[in-house]
């Protein structure tokens, strides 16, 4: 069976379990389970703190897991990054009191408080700045405040906890992170099926199907708003002067390309949504 290692609480759980669900797995129902068997796919959910997913899929134990690329590279294990999901975004960066006005360099020699020593103490190195890093489990942001730190390296949003603080953000993004599938590296059948499936999952998030008749006089143009992923596809109809149109179209773009579509002289537009898809 294929050992899947899954975020058992936080902000990455319940987005993993439903594109888990979307992809035709089943879960656990009962959330103190640490362990589920899915018998008809073949496969063994194992679930854990996100922080440790990196290290039990790094060392073997299990063969791929969901967690978020912060985590990974603040564990320093040997897993490695599959794909994105494009869930449980993040952005990491640096903080001081308001008015400080330094810059990264600046840190040389100072204390930085954050929940991810692995991560920042990386990327301080490959800027060549030494710094003492004060490990935090969280509330970072009062780290200043209390004299535990000079400057602090956190997730940020809008910035607002920070600057409730007395903090403001300087120097470069540390990392944009993102809920990603990871793996130990040996390969596995019943790895490569999960990663289509969820590919899949993400298709049908991101684009709709679209359907439209349109003039042969008109076609080359409408083509060109709907390419489709490959090239759409194109059907007779009982008038030999109008073509049937279906083409999948950026979900964000639907009603943009619509218009365009209706002023292009597409008629009969309609939208469906993708439920699964293998591309």
């Amino acid at each position: 069976m294929l050992k899947i290692a899954v975020p058992n609480k936080g902000s990455l759980s319940e987005t993993a379990a439903g594109m888990l669900a979307e992809a035709g797995y089943s879960g656990r129902r009962d959330s103190r389970e640490l362990v589920f068997t899915d018998a008809r796919n073949d496969v063994e959910f194992f679930y854990l703190r996100p922080r440790d997913i990196a290290t039990y899929v790094g060392s073997g134990a299990l063969d791929v897991g969901i967690t978020g690329r912060d985590l990974l590279l603040d564990s320093e294990s040997s897993a490695q990054e599959v794909a994105a999901l494009s869930f449980g975004d993040s952005t990491f960066r640096f903080a001081r009191p308001s008015g400080a006005g330094i810059e990264l360099a600046d840190l040389s020699g100072l204390r930085v408080a954050t929940s991810y020593p692995g991560l920042v103490g990386a990327f301080l190195a490959g800027h060549g700045i030494t710094t003492t890093l004060v490990k935090l489990d969280g509330a970072v942001e009062s780290a200043v405040r209390l004299g535990v730190a000079d400057a602090v390296a956190d997730v940020v949003s809008t910035g607002g906890t920070l600057r409730k603080a007395g903090l403001e953000i300087f120097g470069p993004v540390i990392l944009e992170s993102t809920a990603v599938l990871i793996s130990n590296g040996t390969e596995h059948p019943g790895a490569d099926t999960l990663l289509r499936r969820l590919q899949g999952v993400l298709v049908a998030r991101e684009y709709v199907l679209m359907d439209y008749d349109v003039h042969r006089d008109h076609l080359d143009a409408a083509i060109a708003l709907t390419p489709g992923i490959e090239s759409p596809t194109l059907s007779p109809l009982a008038d030999p002067d109008w073509v049937a149109v279906r083409a999948m179209v950026p979900r964000a773009d639907t009603n943009q390309v619509m218009d365009a579509l209706y002023d292009a002289g597409a008629r009969a537009i309609l939208v469906s949504a993708i439920h699964a898809a293998r591309i």
